[in-house]
This record gives structure tokens, sequence and C-alpha cells, in this order.
């Protein structure tokens, strides 16, 4: 065969006989997609658009909080229902007040403009979450790699989480964009903690970033994180005291409003462990055992991470965290697997077998579209007791995924340089 322009005047044979025939052609797809990164995200958004043109989603989430959010002074905030259909028949709105004053401006716009731009910046917000995660994995570099970037968005476009975000109008994309550019893209620390206390205030979840600003010491930011998110929460309980009070008091912590916790729909550790086992005092035995040995598995990866300066997988690990040991973790929360599959292919493991097999695990996970085929055969089931073993094995895979990860960051021993050089990125930071 002719020569290969990347590679000189080395042929193709010669390659293949270098490296072997799969090697080497990975090589070359990796060259050429690398070349030709821009391209690659231009016809992924374009085959995004076709798919929604052909088959419109219908984005029920954004809908709650568009018709919702007006009933924050009314008092019926939390009476509202958006009736659909079997298996989960109504949507009622179950976050903080201070969302419903977010969500706010939504009800006076079209529905079809409301749409459009909530697509649009979810879209913008993905390609913001891979930037983001390439700055954390080269801190020290001057500017990200950009078709790393380019071709991470292009892919992460069509992961199961982003996905289902995408055709439900969820607001996950939205909020871990604004959490990373909180921790990685501003500079002081009155605005590092006010952005990640504000994106807390609108969705619990986020809060698990402050886990980030502890493990790097970034006392002054984390502090500003809990003014701000407590702020935020003091503003809506004077906007609307009523509802305020109803929701902290009682409907925090009333997961069954939410939806069903044992269906394979929720891939937290809770709701692995009530599929895989019976009800009863045993189960809950098991639930704090399983709790107490991830936070273990968790606080060692953190402490492997932060001793080599490994900023992505400290803020992955705290991150994968909170998804797990929160009651209720659908599918669709689990964005956050894109800067962990950046982290294992590119972080400083990337060469392991463990990475390579997490990575994997994750790919199959949620390009396969796991969950959806298995909340299909789900959904032809009254709520089975016991749990077929059949589906809920299969249903750990976001949980195990995540412990897998843990394990990846965790196995990285410390060789006595960080990963962004010799400079104190924390101190650095910390400013």
């Amino acid at each position: 065969m002719g020569t290969m322009g990347p590679f000189g005047r080395v042929t193709l044979y010669e390659m293949c006989r270098r490296h072997g025939f799969p090697r080497a052609w990975g090589r070359v797809i990796g060259t050429w997609t690398t070349r030709h990164a821009a391209w690659c995200l231009a016809a992924s958004l374009a085959l995004h658009l076709l798919a929604v043109l052909v088959f419109p989603p219908q984005p029920l989430d954004l809908r709650v909080y568009r018709e919702a959010s007006p009933l924050v002074f009314s008092g019926g905030l939390y009476d509202y229902r958006l009736h659909t259909g079997p298996p989960i028949p109504v949507l009622p709105f179950t976050y903080p007040p201070f969302a419903a004053l977010v969500f706010l401006p939504l009800s006076h716009l079209p529905w079809t403009a409301v749409v459009v731009l909530w697509q649009a910046a979810s879209v913008a917000a993905l390609a913001v979450i891979g930037y983001c995660a390439d700055r954390l994995l080269s801190p020290g570099a001057d500017r990200p790699e950009a078709p790393r970037v380019l071709l991470w968005t292009t892919a992460g476009l069509w992961l199961e989480p982003v996905r289902h975000t995408l055709d439900q109008g969820q607001v996950n994309l939205l909020l871990a964009a604004l959490v990373m550019t909180a921790l990685v893209v501003l500079r002081g620390a009155a605005a590092r903690g006010a952005a990640l206390g504000l994106a807390a205030a609108v969705k619990l979840t986020p809060a698990f970033g402050g886990l980030y600003l502890l493990a790097t010491r970034q006392w002054r930011a984390a502090a500003w994180a809990l003014a701000a998110g407590g702020g935020a929460t003091a503003l809506a309980w004077l906007a609307a005291p009523h509802e305020s009070a109803r929701y902290w008091f009682t409907l925090v912590t009333d997961t069954q409003r939410i939806g069903p916790a044992w269906s394979v729909r929720n891939q937290s550790l809770r709701g692995a462990l009530g599929r895989l086992l019976d009800p009863g005092p045993g189960a809950s035995v098991a639930w704090w055992t399983a709790l107490l040995l991830v936070t273990v598995v968790a606080a060692w990866a953190l402490r492997s991470a932060v001793r080599r300066q490994d900023l992505l997988g400290i803020l992955v690990t705290a991150e994968l965290y909170g998804l797990l040991v929160s009651p209720i973790s659908w599918s669709h929360h689990w964005v956050w697997c894109l800067p962990a599959m950046m982290w294992l292919a590119h972080g400083p493991g990337r060469a392991s077998l463990l990475n390579r097999v997490t990575l994997a695990a994750w790919t199959v996970t949620t390009a396969a579209r796991l969950v959806p085929l298995l909340i299909r055969m789900e959904d032809g089931l009254a709520h089975p007791s016991p749990y077929p073993a059949v589906l809920a094995w299969p249903g750990t895979a976001y949980a195990a995924c995540a412990v897998l990860t843990f394990a990846a960051v965790a196995a990285r021993p410390y060789g006595g340089q960080p990963v962004g050089g010799s400079r104190p990125l924390y101190a650095e930071r910390a400013r």
C-alpha cells in the first residue's frame, strides 16, 4: 500500500509488521480523527439535529420546570402534577424553591423557543464540560488539547446520560457545566465558591463539588460556596416562605414522590442494592455496610489523587461518590461519566489494565444504552418482588463503573512528580 502522510514514508504494511494489524489501524484512525476533529464534531451535531427533527423529543421535565415555576408564589409549587402515563403516571416538581425562581423566565417564552434554547444550551454545556475536564487533565498547560476536547464532545453527545438529559429537557448538563466552570475557569475564591453554591441551591447533588474544594484546601472558596448556597435558599424563603417550609421540613426527605426508587432507572447504590436484595432488616445492614465500603474506597481514591495533584481525578471521585450515595440517581444524572472516561483515557493511569477495563465498562454501559434496554424489559412487569436477577445484576452497571473508577484513581501510586508538574497548583488556585 502507499505511504501514510502522518507517518512520513512508513507504509501501513510496515506499521502492521511492527505493531500488529489492529494497533496499526487504530493509529491510522486515531491520527485521522485527531486531524479532522472539527469535522467529526460537525457531523455529530448534524446527526443530532437530524435525529431531533425526525424523532422530536418530548422534554417532559422541561415542561415541569416551565409550568410549575410560576406556582412558587401562589403556594401550589409542590402540588403541581404533570400527568403522563405508566409506569410513572405523574411528574411533580422536586427541586428546592430557589430552582423555581431560576426557571421562572421559562414561563414567559413560547414553548418552541424554550425547547430550542434549552437544547442549544445543553449541547454547549457538554462542550464546556469537555473543555474543563481537559484543563484539569493538564493544569500546567497554556491551552487545552483542542482536538481532544472536540472529539470527546463528539462522542459525549451519544452517551446515554447525555441523550436522556437532552430528550427529557433535564438540567443536568447545565449544572455540571456550571460546577466545572466554577472550579476550573473562575479564578477568585468568591466567584468559584458562589457559582458552586448557586448550583447546589438549584439541585442538591452539585454540592458534592464542595469535596473538591476541601480536598484541594480551597477553604475560602468552600466558605463562599456555603454562604452563596445559604443566601440563595434564604432569598427563596423570603420570596416563597410557605413552599420553602414545605420543602425543607417535609419533602426534601420524601423520595417516594420523586419516583420508584426500586426501578432500574435509579442507578444509585441504594437502588442497585434494593433490586439485588429482598426487603427486610438484612437489606438495611447490607446498605450501611456497602455505604461504608464505598466511602472507604472513595476516600482512598481522593487521598491518592490529592497526593499526586490529580485535579480531574479528585473531581471525578467527588461527583461520582455523590451520585452513588444519593437515594435516587436517575441514569440521566450520570453525565459525569464523560469526565470520568476522559480521566481513564488520558489520566496518569491510562496505560494500566484497570483503567482500560473500566473505560470499556463505561463505554459499553453508556454507548450501548444498557439502562434504556433494561427499562423496557422492566416496564413489562408489575412491581417485582423479588426483583428478577436477570435484570438486577446488569442494573448495577453505573454503580459498578463508579466503584471501578474509584479503584483506578486509588491504584495510581504517588511517584514523586505531580500530574501538572512541580508547581503548587492548590496554592495557586486558592488565591
